[in-house]
């Protein structure tokens, strides 16, 4: 069975226009177009918009779809199977939520104060999710399960006074490293300072602190947009590779 544009549109809900920009950067293509230019989509284009929702539904960016589902050795049965668990752990995280919100209205209502460390559980799981999925298989691959799982239950762990103390000093690295880059010596006493900052910064979920570890931290920070994309967007551009360079220096001293 083939679908027009319009069919398809109206079957998935995704607009046409979207199915227009989906075709143009080669994420999904139809099956065919006729002489006059209209689009006709067959099965096996309903199935790969499926899978793109299904990971448009886990905020993936577009282009990293496009390298997953066009690989040579895609699965569609072993696609499935991942979103599925990606999904259930979502639904998981969400509940929690939804349980945060419900015991804060309870409290409220009966005027029985809930507990601190209660109101915040559900959006540390969040936080750890969010990390995993954007950061998770490298930092993985780097430091071992072990070390990533010991410092997500510390994570979790931390009172309501250390994630907001863990918060400010966060803005204070970002203030004293736009102040070190004006400086623009990674070695000076301000530098150092920043290096310092984001070693106490870590500390709050680090089981365990290294200067080598550290090291490899910052290498990471240069070697992946990603992680570049964190401290430039937050400071300014170049801000990562400067605090690569002071915090080699830091672990060198």
């Amino acid at each position: 069975m083939e679908y027009t544009i319009q069919e398809l549109a109206q079957l998935s809900g995704v607009s046409t226009r979207t199915l227009r920009y989906y075709d143009e950067i080669g994420l999904l293509k139809p099956a065919r177009t006729n002489e006059a230019g209209y689009r006709f989509y067959g099965q096996f284009e309903v199935d790969m918009l499926q899978q793109i929702l299904f990971y448009r539904a886990l905020d993936m960016k577009l282009a990293t779809i496009k390298e997953i589902i066009q690989a040579p050795d895609f699965q569609h049965t072993e696609a499935l199977k991942t979103h599925r668990t990606a999904l259930l752990k979502r639904k998981e995280q969400l509940e929690k939520i939804l349980q945060t919100v419900e015991k804060t209205i309870q409290s409220i209502e009966e005027e029985q104060p809930m507990a601190n460390e209660e109101k915040f559980n559900g959006f540390k799981e969040k936080l750890i999710e969010e990390n995993e999925k954007q950061y998770g298989r490298e930092i993985r691959a780097k430091y071992g399960d072990n070390t990533v799982d010991a410092s997500n239950a510390k994570l979790m762990n931390i009172t309501e006074e250390q994630y907001k103390a863990m918060q400010q000093l966060e803005l204070q690295l970002f203030n004293r490293l736009k102040e070190a880059m004006e400086i623009g010596d990674t070695n000076n006493d301000v530098a150092m300072e920043v290096a310092e900052l984001h070693k106490r910064w870590l500390s709050f979920t680090w089981s365990q602190y290294s200067k080598e570890a550290h090291a490899g931290l910052a290498q990471m920070y240069i070697a992946d947009e990603r992680f570049s994309a964190y401290y430039d967007e937050r400071v300014s551009k170049g801000a990562a590779q400067f605090l690569h360079d002071a915090i080699i220096n830091f672990a060198m001293a």
